[in-house]
Parts: C-alpha cells; structure tokens; sequence
C-alpha cells in the first residue's frame, strides 16, 4: 500500500513547535482532549444514525477504550464513533478549520498550566498529544464505508505527516501515542484512571480499561501488574446532569464546564435543575468568568448543547436562550423534542420556546443572586455594642469566621468581574427581552459623577437622588474622560446633583428602550433643553430669560451664521465655565450615535444639533463686539464645542485657519 506525505498547515506546524516546546508542565490535559474528541465521534455517530441506523453496524453500543503497552511505549484512545475518511484524515488532522493559532498565541500569559489549559478552546486538542508524544499514529474508519477504506495518519509532529489506506474491520478511531522517555508515568494503569476520574468522569460513555492484577516475579524477586484481559468502565458513564445534585461535587461541576467550554478558568456561577411540568427537560447552566475572545464577532456563534432523551443532538442551539445571553455555557437534556429536531424546527417548537423562557429566568436569577451577595459585601458592617464583658472568642470559631469573610470577599467581586465581561452584551437584553426588561434593568451598573467604577446600579442612583429631583440623569460618550469633562455635566456639578456616565458602544440604543426605572423618567443631558424643575430656584430661571431676551439679536445672527451646521441656536443655563455645548432634540439620535453607525459602515440619518451658548462666556460677549470675525467666531464656537464631545470639524484645516488667524 502506498504512503502519501503532505505538509502540515503553516499555522499547525506552528503550533506543534508551540506544543513540544513549551507547554509540558501540565501534561495530563493531552488525555483529557483526546477522550473528550473520541466522546464528540461517538455523539456524532450517533446524530447521523438516528437517520441511518445502519451505520451501528455491528456494534451499537458506543464506548472509549484506554490502553497502554510498557514494552512497547505507547498510550492508545479508541473509540466506535464516527470515524474518519482518508480525506477527511488529511483535512482534519493537517489543518486547522479556523484562524486558531494566531489567537492561541496572542493569548498565551507565560503561565504554562493556564496556556496548557488553552489548547482546547481552539479546536486544536488533538495536538496536544504531542506534549507527551514524539509520534503519534491514528487508524481509523468511517462508519458506514468498507473495511478496506480505513487510513493510517501517522507523523512526528515537525513539517509533515504520512498518510496510507489500511483495512480496518472496526470502524471508529485509535489514537496511539508512542511515548517520548519522559512521560513514563502515563504507562501506569494507576496514574491513567486517577486522571480520567479527574477530568473526564463526567463523559456519559463508558471509558474503559483493562483490569489489572499484581503478578509476582519467579523466585520471589519483585512483581508487577499485568492486564487480565477484562475490561471495566473507570468513570461512572453517566451523563453528569443526570445525577441527583447531592451527588456531584463542586470539583466535578468545575471540570465538566471546563470539558464543554474548553475555558482554563472556573465558571463563576451554575445551576443545575429538573424542570417539571408541560415540557420536561434538565438544564446545567454555567456563567463564565471570561468572555470570549469573539463574543462581539458576527459570526460568534452561542448558545447551549442540546440533547434529547441524553441523545446528543447539537452543539451551539442558539434557540435555547437569547442572543443577549449568548455567553452562557450549558446543557438542555428535553424529554419531549423528537430525536430529528432541526435548527429550523428549534425556532418554530413550543416546547423549545418553553425551555428558553425558562433557561431565561434561570440565568437571570443566578446573576441576581451574585449582585445581591455584591450589594451585601457593600453594606457597612454592623458593630456589636460592647457589653463590659471580655470576649474568649473560641480559636475555631474565628478561623471559621476569616474562611467565611474570604468566600464572602470573593463572591463579593464576582458580579464586578461578571459585568466586566459581559455588561456590554447585558444591555442588548432591553431591546431583545421586553418580558424581562425591568430585571435586565435592575442588574445593569454604571460609572457616574461620584465613581468611576461601573458599580452604580439604577436603584443605587435613585436611593440618593436630591430631593426636588424629578430625573434620572445620564451621559453618553466615547470614553469616560470625555463623559467626565462634558461642557454638558456643568450645572450638574455645580448643584451636586449625580450624572451617570455611560460609555459603551450599546449603551444609546440600549436605552432607548428604557424610558423609566420604577416610575422614574431616565433624562439625557444631551437631549432637549435642561430644566431642572425643582432644582432650580426662580431667581436663576427669570435671569435667564433676561439672558436670552438681551442676547436675541446676536442669537439671530448666530443662526443665519450656522444654518448649515446647527439646527438652531439658544442661550443656555447648563454651562458655567464653558462658552458653549451641543445637544439634540429631546428624541433625536445623538451625534455620538450617528457617528458610530457611519463607522459600522450602516446609514445614518444627518443629525443637525442644537448650539447652547453661554451667553456670560467672555468669548460669547466677544460676538457682540466684534463684527468683523464674528464668522469666523461663531464657526469656532460650534467646532469648539463638537471637539469637547468627541466629534471633528467638518473641516479641520479651516479650523484651524480661523484659530491661527485669531491668535495674531
């Protein structure tokens, strides 16, 4: 039979030199990858069966075998799935499907166990056997194809690989790992099922090994352990969301979320439910500590691992929850789907529209549940009052007390951490999620005008609003600095009312859904005309109308000076150190946000703002007094003040003719 040799992908080689080189601290993910590739082709034998149950062939029952030679140095990961084409051999075993490399390395910290932890979230796990291996071979064959049709892939893990048609009267895949000199403890039957227990107890197919017995050495000099020929399962082969809660430890939640998620770090919240009632299904929810690196990608896709009846039937079911919960990892195991369930049908399914809403509530609820431990955290701590008696504290109850408050610090920065990561997805929940809005609502924080954190929530705001205060007042800008020093916040501060500052890209069109929290309007300081009701006394409102009525006639030329650029012109009380601002109408789209949606490359109507002046300004007096610049000055006004909120001139060199011009 004749060998073929083909050249790894330029970035595989890449990541081959990667994987022998550096990421060996932690060896044993190599068997954690390579047993949960062999669990995927038995799930995918399994989905393409239930359309052509011929493809069992002869043996229905789906199963890993794990075996190793001393002699002969080599590890062995069998398993009766899917199986692999010659073609598809050269395919997947030479390339990689997506740009994985680049990002792999861009994210690599210098800590070997973390990056070793990385290699699965790529889609490049089969590599790592190379940490442990100098050359790997794998024989397989697809189901449902002739005997004759299995490949042998086989290749040191430098440039190039061999490939050659063998028989093969199994189908499915053996990979055999021929051991470098050191990784001898992976020869020990003990060592594989300690590390099979830790990371992969949770696969619902049988993993088996051989058993083992001690023989002793002729004439009483030593022993060893030796195969007997039966196999036996050393996991529990069953679906870890199927087990009763009380019987899953925290370390195998952990593990079998790292498994399905392929992230490094521990989830920072779960749930694991039996949902009963018109629709039967099990869900295991996780929140991630980490966003992913193409969250934000169009082509990001999210969602859960559906299976029916423990029956796997897709990865990434977007339908299972909203896209603006598309961070969630998890598992939905229905009762009720039919077993040939499409993603078409998933759209279209009561039931499925059933265990969304459902999922929903759940996800909702557990990052209530880490903003309340947070809020807690926050609360001051209540002083006991001192009775005159000494107090013999007793040794264990105070380090029961210390191990306590750590937990309570660290469930404390866990919705921070959440919301660092994911906030930004959150909000597109108040567009999305109209049934949900005002929990969505309530989960949400800002930075604002007294923190610089994004630790204010809407209640918080409202708790300490000033009395007189009618609206809950916001920002939205670029950056923070620019939100921060915003000619627009200048009343504010002065009176010490609290703005919030709001400076994601999402976070306009977010609240564009969100008129009100708890009966309280939400007023743009950028929108409209600033009326602080209340909080404005009678003497500041009537010298402002004296104001604006001694300053009409140079607002009149004003308005004929910008008619192309402003849509209108007024005197305003909302600057006091600035000469002037720019807002929109009450419910127009800001600039900020027509700006960004012409960056996006997406229409966007011609926003023509409305210039506020400070009509005590000394720049603003110089219009009165200066006809001969007064274009000149009125231009540099209004380009002023669309530099102060994160916009450009129109045209920048004739800015700065007039500016330089000024200037001598």
């Amino acid at each position: 039979m004749s060998k073929n040799t083909h050249s790894f992908q330029a970035e595989v080689a890449q990541l081959l030199h990667l994987v022998t080189h550096s990421l060996y601290s932690n060896k044993e993910i190599f068997l954690r990858e390579l047993i949960s590739n062999a669990s995927d082709a038995c799930d995918k034998l399994r989905f393409e069966a239930l359309d052509n149950a011929a493809l069992y062939e002869d043996a229905p029952n789906l199963e890993v075998r794990v075996a190793f030679d001393k002699k002969a140095r080599t590890l062995s990961i069998t398993d009766n799935g899917i199986g692999l084409s010659q073609q598809e051999a050269i395919d997947h075993l030479g390339t990689i499907a997506k740009s994985g490399t680049r990002e792999f390395m861009s994210r690599l910290s210098g800590d070997q166990k973390a990056d070793a932890q990385l290699i699965g979230q790529f889609g490049v796990g089969f590599y790592s056997g190379f940490i442990v291996a100098d050359r790997i071979v794998v024989e397989s064959r697809r189901a449902g194809l002739p005997a004759d049709q299995g490949v042998r892939w086989s290749s040191t893990g430098t440039g190039d690989f061999e490939v050659e048609t063998i028989a093969r009267e199994k189908r499915g895949t053996s990979v055999i790992l021929h051991l470098r000199e050191d990784a001898d403890e992976f020869l020990n039957g003990w060592k594989l099922k300690q590390v099979i227990g830790k990371y992969s107890d949770h696969i619902s197919l049988p993993i088996l090994m051989e058993k083992e017995e001690w023989k002793e050495g002729e004439d009483d000099k030593g022993g060893e352990m030796v195969a007997t020929g039966e196999w036996e399962p050393v996991n529990k082969a069953s679906a870890l969301w199927t087990r009763a809660k009380k019987d899953v430890s925290e370390e195998q939640y952990v593990e079998f979320y790292k498994s399905i998620s392929h992230d490094y770090e521990a989830p920072l919240a779960w749930s694991h439910n039996r949902v009963e009632g018109s629709t039967e299904y099990t869900q295991l929810l996780y929140i991630p500590a980490k966003a992913p690196m193409d969250l934000w990608n169009r082509d990001h896709k999210g969602g859960l691992k559906l299976y029916v009846k423990r029956v796997f039937i897709m990865d990434e079911a977007e339908a299972l929850l909203p896209s603006y919960l598309r961070f969630v990892k998890g598992v939905i195991d229905s009762a009720d789907l039919p077993l040939n369930v499409s993603r078409e049908l998933l759209q279209e399914s009561r039931d499925v529209k059933a265990i969304r809403d459902g999922s929903t509530k759940r996800v909702l609820s557990m990052l209530e549940d880490l903003a309340k431990k947070a809020a807690a955290a926050a609360a001051p701590a209540e002083t006991p009052a001192a009775d005159g008696v000494t107090d013999v504290v007793d040794k264990k109850e105070g380090e029961q007390a210390d191990a306590d408050a750590a937990k309570a610090s660290e469930d404390a920065g866990k919705y921070a951490k959440f919301y660092a990561e994911f906030g930004s997805v959150l909000k597109e929940g108040l567009g999305e999620d109209f049934a949900n809005r005002d929990r969505i609502a309530k989960l949400l924080r800002f930075a604002s005008t007294t923190s610089d954190a994004a630790t204010v929530s809407l209640a918080d705001y409202k708790a300490r609003m000033k009395d007189g205060q009618e609206a809950i007042y916001y920002i939205t800008a670029d950056t923070l600095a620019a939100a921060k020093n915003s000619p627009q916040l200048e009343v504010f501060k002065k009176k010490g009312i609290e703005v919030l500052l709001m400076t994601d890209r999402v976070d306009e069109w977010a609240l564009s859904y969100l008129t009100e929290f708890d009966g309280t309007p939400l007023q743009s300081v950028a929108k409209g005309a600033v009326d602080l009701g209340k909080l404005q006394d009678e003497t500041e409102k009537k010298a402002a109308e004296e104001a604006a009525e001694a300053f009409k006639p140079v607002l009149e030329k004003l308005k004929a000076s910008l008619k192309d650029k402003a849509e209108d012109v007024r005197v305003t009380t909302r600057l006091v150190d600035s000469p002037a601002c720019l807002v929109v109408q009450e419910h127009g789209m800001s600039t900020q946000l027509a700006r960004m949606l012409k960056q996006a490359g997406q229409k966007a109507p011609e926003v023509k703002p409305v210039l506020e002046v400070n009509a005590e300004h000394p720049l603003v007096k110089k219009l009165e007094r200066d006809e001969a610049h007064f274009d000149d000055l009125a231009n540099i006004l209004f380009d002023q003040a669309l530099l102060a909120e994160g916009g450009l001139p129109e045209d920048p060199a004739a800015y700065v003719r007039r500016v330089n011009a000024l200037l001598v």
